[in-house]
């Protein structure tokens, strides 16, 4: 089972977003029969098995073993992840893109590079784990509190000359073979819930 899967299929995100849909998936954490999720729920077993065969058509569950309960013979689904994220590239050609717009400091430029790291890197997990491999990423997160918007500005100019600095001395375009790589820097007001467990 794996951490996180992103859903790249409209259909297949359609299929996670439906209530009873999603409902069993975030009950299959552990492997379960469709009996045992009827008795959870109280959906009726027929139409567990109903939604059940949906969720493993597009591949959010799959057969995890069976059991013998007297003389049946159950099968145990588990859900392919914890958790689910729909990839923006699932919306087609109406998807989030960064190069739609001008306004690099705006709210909107912003939510479109999320999309599209979202969107990459989802892709790019899924082709490296079709080959039994790692993907290389790195992934920086931490909150900052500014005394002032001068200081807000200072910071980012001193970010800005850092960032440009070491992709000057690490970045190599002598290098045929050489991995290209996307750096994202980002920053947004933290949400009021967040803000104040912030120490």
């Amino acid at each position: 089972m794996l951490d996180v899967e992103v859903i790249a299929d409209p259909a297949a995100a359609v299929i996670a977003l439906d209530p009873i849909r999603n409902r069993l998936l975030a009950e299959l954490t552990e492997p379960a029969s469709a009996a045992t999720l009827a008795s959870r729920t109280g959906i009726s077993r027929q139409k567990v098995n109903y939604h059940l065969r949906a969720l493993e058509q597009h591949r959010l569950v799959a057969e995890a073993g069976e059991r013998q309960w007297g003389g049946l013979r159950e099968r145990l689904l588990l859900a392919t992840a914890t958790s689910y994220v729909v990839s923006p590239g699932a919306m087609g050609a109406v998807a989030a893109d960064p190069g739609r717009t001008n306004d690099r400091l705006s709210a909107s430029y912003l939510i479109a590079l999320a999309a599209r790291a979202v969107r990459e890197v989802g892709d790019l997990w899924a082709a490296a784990r079709a080959r039994n491999k790692r993907l290389a990423t790195l992934s920086i997160d931490t909150a900052i509190r500014f005394r002032s918007p001068a200081d807000r500005a200072a910071f980012t100019r001193d970010l800005s000359e850092a960032v440009t600095t070491l992709a000057a001395k690490y970045h190599d375009e002598s290098d045929p073979n050489a991995r290209g790589y996307r750096l994202l820097v980002a920053a947004y007001p933290q949400p009021q819930e967040e803000d104040t467990k912030c120490p």
